[in-house]
């Protein structure tokens, strides 16, 4: 992207505009004394759960990372954390991690109706954050936390870990070659069948339970990397199971000039995980989606190029990085899943669940 350009998105009709200047550098002094650029970026994990874990396993890869805290809700399951993974500091509260000295950015790692709370906690105590997605629970609490941190001057990010894998960097690089001409069409679906739990989060509507902000946040923001565009109208059907959650759900998002998506997801349906995206000269199919790790190019209908990535790092290893590079670089947010395309998707979404009367 060249200086001042400008990706444009889009929230139902309403246009947002997305400058190179957003995504500004951050003077030193904001971080304290000294550049950035000659230290290690301390790390610091809120939440203690299984996603926690993969990504205690994947930061420790990165390149000038380092995990010195972790924050529970009990020390006692925070120091059974810490003692898996080496880490230092250990805190029994959220309220405990955020004031830990020795934290330059925390992953926000809990439950979906906790994120904004918990966002709010981290960037009041001047804090970056790399937050969970949905990064929050509709549009409202997204905006709150995008406008405390630009109004803290601090780091935030989605925690979109699919967009970073080299394989969707890939397929990136050949729509913006025009390698199949213009994209007209997106057809992707995600979903697997969660066992029957009426408590659990995935199926309880107090705890953000449901498909499309557990799963459709993957295709509706797959969507919108392809198109850098959100939809001006959207067609859906889901299926509300007896906990009042969407178990499943089909949709076609309708982006003007013949531009289209259709995603379907599930949380008690074991769908296929694959994207293809069709142009006008040809097909990107792209297995397992949510984690590429190939992607194969068709012109018109011949296979022209194979992409296989064959780094054995998983995708919160390349999302850790990409944070700890912003941050190394001073910079407010990533270009790669800047804080407005988070909004305008979090935007699709509360359109998307609406006719579902969806109280989220």
């Amino acid at each position: 992207m060249k200086e001042n350009s400008a990706v444009q998105f889009s929230r139902h009709g309403e246009k947002i505009f997305l400058s190179e200047t957003t995504n500004q550098r951050v003077i030193a002094e904001q971080y304290g004394k000294g550049s950035l650029m000659s230290k290690t970026i301390k790390w610091g994990i809120m939440g203690s759960g299984g996603i926690a874990r993969h990504f205690a396993k994947d930061v420790a890869l990165s390149k000038g990372a380092e995990l010195v805290a972790i924050g529970s809700r009990s020390l006692e399951t925070a120091e059974k954390f810490a003692s898996s993974f080496n880490i230092p500091n250990i805190h029994g509260s959220y309220e405990q991690l955020v004031a830990d000295p020795n934290i330059d950015i925390v992953y926000i790692a809990t439950p979906h109706p906790e994120h904004k709370r918990c966002a709010l906690m981290c960037i009041n105590a001047g804090k970056a954050i790399l937050c969970e997605k949905p990064f929050a629970m509709n549009y409202q609490e997204t905006a709150d936390i995008i406008n405390a941190a630009r109004a803290k001057k601090v780091f935030a990010m989605e925690a979109m870990w699919s967009r970073y894998f080299p394989a969707i960097r890939k397929v990136k690089e050949w729509i913006r070659d025009g390698a199949i001409g213009d994209v007209k069409m997106i057809n992707t679906t995600f979903g697997f069948k969660c066992p029957w739990d009426p408590e659990w989060r995935l199926l309880n509507k107090e705890l953000g339970g449901g498909a499309a902000l557990d799963v459709g946040i993957y295709t509706a923001s797959f969507a919108s990397f392809v198109y850098e565009d959100q939809p001006v109208r959207i067609a859906s059907s889901a299926h509300i199971g007896s906990t009042d959650v969407d178990e499943w759900f089909a949709a076609i998002f309708d982006y003007g000039d013949g531009r289209m998506a259709v995603i379907s997801n599930a949380i008690r349906l074991p769908l296929q995980t694959e994207a293809t995206i069709y142009g006008t000269e040809g097909r990107i199919e792209i297995p397992n989606f949510i984690a590429a790790k190939d992607a194969t190019l068709y012109r018109r209908s011949k296979i022209s190029e194979t992409f296989i990535d064959e780094d054995p790092r998983r995708g919160m290893f390349h999302e850790a990085e990409e944070a700890t590079r912003c941050m190394l670089e001073g910079l407010l947010e990533s270009p790669e899943m800047p804080l407005d395309e988070t909004l305008a998707i979090m935007g699709t979404l509360d359109e998307l669940r609406r006719p579902w009367n969806d109280a989220h």
